[in-house]
């Protein structure tokens, strides 16, 4: 089912969410996250976006280059960040049509639980990386305006005004 994504400067966009749990209503929110992902063309959605506050994101850093491979973070917690920092030109679905350049480490080591309650834990580089980053800051009550100095994000707030 897909769900309303909620756009900026919607106050749930800017609270942390709390841990997530294997339940059914957990797959389901996954599955319905997918579902509003795809048809936004997005390739990460983080539950906040879609009101509800729990720790789970959602993302697919392939599927418009080549073959889908959807994935589902329960609980994410970043390991470690490489020192190489990157800068990246971001769009998000709670933010149409603003493209803002955020500063994220090159390479992560992720841990999360998987929908049937297993830990795993991986190193992601490239755009899995950023893509990983920008929607745990989702799930930490951060959007990508607030990585900007104050100048810069009045100058974007005036764009999305």
């Amino acid at each position: 089912m897909r769900r309303d994504i909620l756009l900026w400067p919607d106050p749930r966009l800017s609270m942390v969410a709390e841990p997530a749990g294997t339940d059914e209503a957990t797959l389901a929110l996954a599955s319905d996250m997918l579902e509003t992902m795809y048809a936004a063309q997005g390739r990460g959605l983080a539950a906040p976006q879609v009101g509800v506050l729990a720790r789970v994101f959602v993302m697919d850093a392939s599927w418009k280059t080549g073959t889908a491979q959807p994935e589902t973070f329960l609980n994410p917690e970043i390991l470690w960040r490489s020192d190489a920092v990157v800068p990246s030109t971001e769009g998000c679905l709670s933010i149409p049509g603003l493209l803002l350049e955020v500063p994220r480490a090159a390479e992560i080591i992720l841990r999360w639980l998987m929908l049937d309650g297993t830990v795993a834990a991986q190193k992601l580089t490239g755009f899995r990386a950023i893509c990983a980053q920008h929607e745990i800051d989702h799930l930490n009550g951060i959007v990508t305006l607030d990585h900007l100095s104050p100048e810069a994000r009045a100058k974007a707030e005036a764009v999305l005004a």
